[in-house]
């Protein structure tokens, strides 16, 4: 059965995840899914470098050199489903959702999630 607008809305407020503007250029996100595991690294334009998963297999795949590398590489990720068509925007990842990337690629269910920050170092070596 499918749920109202509204009630969706609702629950979007209180899901824990990582939303875009948690995010900064440099960190990144180790996603665990029902089936595979998906590094995604956050690029200061927004965009996301992506290893794992479906990126691995498009590499494996025989594709050529050039179309495999940049399977992965300044990604856009669209948002986050439940599993429907309606989409939160501003959620790049959360548990018991499934992420969706900007070529359309959506995970099986996300199990886990974690954020790694990329901590500067106030002098250069």
């Amino acid at each position: 059965m499918g749920q109202s607008l509204e009630r969706l809305a609702s629950a979007a407020a209180v899901v824990d995840g990582v939303r875009a503007g948690d995010l900064e250029p440099g960190d990144c996100l180790v996603i665990r899914t029902r089936n595979s595991v998906y590094v995604l690294r956050v690029n200061a334009d927004g965009t996301f470098d992506a290893e794992g998963g479906w990126f691995s297999r498009q590499q494996e795949s025989g594709l050529p050199a050039e179309a495999s590398a940049k399977a992965g590489l300044g990604l856009k990720v669209a948002g986050c489903t439940w599993g429907g068509s309606a989409i939160l925007t501003r959620m790049i990842a959360a548990p018991g959702m499934f992420l969706e990337f900007g070529n359309r690629v959506r995970t099986t269910r996300i199990r886990e999630v974690r954020h790694l920050r990329c901590a500067a170092t106030p002098t250069i070596h």
